[in-house]
């Protein structure tokens, strides 16, 4: 493959994976050189500004990863939403023309067929069936005040215990007296 360069990419064209969506849903198509930023920002406005009630990510190869960042960064500025997810194999079609060609002949084309995995996420602010294969259910929202970083519904984070006195260096432990008056050492002082 040394002799040959890439002189075009092409996908094969799938029906989206989900039955009864709107004809006018928004298929946002994320490819491996795409500005998450860009998808974003045009996403958010369809569902915000033009009251969009179910979108569609897709991606294929290289792109799946950033489909995924896509759709959890929209669940999160949104909350709230329903999410089926479909997983599935998608067949690319690359052209390789020869970089030396024959010196009487036409450039040698070489056509490389490759299944790559591919991924299609359906967003909705509307309920979707919950019994279908893929469906994940809205994240519980945070009531103000909580803590939005620590904790999570599933019990995945929890909150770091307090540090051990011995692994705390000598100048930031701290000795309580047991006198009202506080007589003890504090934090940076040292005993004379």
């Amino acid at each position: 493959m040394e002799n040959f360069r890439k002189v075009r990419t092409s996908e094969e064209e799938m029906p989206l994976p989900f039955p009864d969506l709107p004809p006018d849903v928004v298929e946002m198509k994320v490819k491996e050189g795409s500005k998450i930023r860009n998808l974003m920002n045009f996403a958010m406005a369809q569902m915000e500004l033009k009251g969009r009630r179910q979108i569609v990510f897709s991606g294929c190869g290289r792109a799946v990863t950033k489909t995924i960042t896509c759709v959890e960064i929209m669940k999160r500025k949104l909350g709230g939403l329903h999410q089926v997810t479909k997983v599935r194999y998608k067949t690319v079609l690359e052209v390789w023309e020869s970089q030396d060609p024959p010196p009487h002949g036409p450039a040698q084309n070489l056509t490389v067929h490759k299944n790559v995995p591919s991924i299609c996420i359906l967003l909705s602010r509307d309920p979707l069936d919950p019994n279908q294969t893929g469906y994940q259910p809205p994240e519980p929202r945070h009531e103000a005040g909580e803590d939005t970083l620590g904790s999570s519904s599933k019990g995945l984070k929890r909150p770091l215990p307090p540090p051990c006195k011995e692994l705390l260096p000598k100048k930031l432990q701290v000795q309580v007296s047991d006198s009202p008056r506080g007589t003890g050492t504090t934090a940076g002082q040292q005993d004379h």
